[in-house]
């Protein structure tokens, strides 16, 4: 599927922005670089050590340097190419979605399309 094809299907709006991301399972943890986030999933960039496989669920930890912001949840590999890792987000704490929500509404500067997304998600 190109590029096109998977920004058309996509129901999510996506934000760049410089993270690091915390990559957890069982007794291992990885660190890495956060490509973009949206309400429904991450995209990072791989380890460089570890494997992933699509499937698999992890804990991941978004670590953002301006104001501190942290956002947790439970995602599980969506897709693996060139560009990174693809999450899904199966879960996330209360706590998280408020600050995930605020950066979306921060970078969207759509206050419709933010509910739309909101409507949308199956985790909430």
């Amino acid at each position: 599927m190109s590029e096109t094809q998977q920004e058309e299907q996509r129901r999510f709006s996506r934000v760049h922005f410089d993270a690091e991301v915390i990559i957890a399972k069982d007794e291992q943890r990885w660190e890495t670089t956060l490509h973009d986030i949206s309400l429904n999933g991450v995209l990072v960039d791989a380890p460089k050590e570890g494997e992933v496989s699509i499937g698999e669920n992890f804990s991941l930890e978004v670590l953002f340097t301006e104001g501190g912001s942290l956002i947790t949840c439970e995602a599980v590999v969506a897709h693996i190419n060139d560009a990174g890792i693809g999450f899904k987000i199966n879960n996330i704490d209360i706590e998280s979605v408020a600050h995930l929500r605020r950066l979306m509404e921060l970078n969207l500067g759509d206050p419709e399309l933010m509910d739309r997304e909101l409507t949308a998600l199956h985790w909430r």
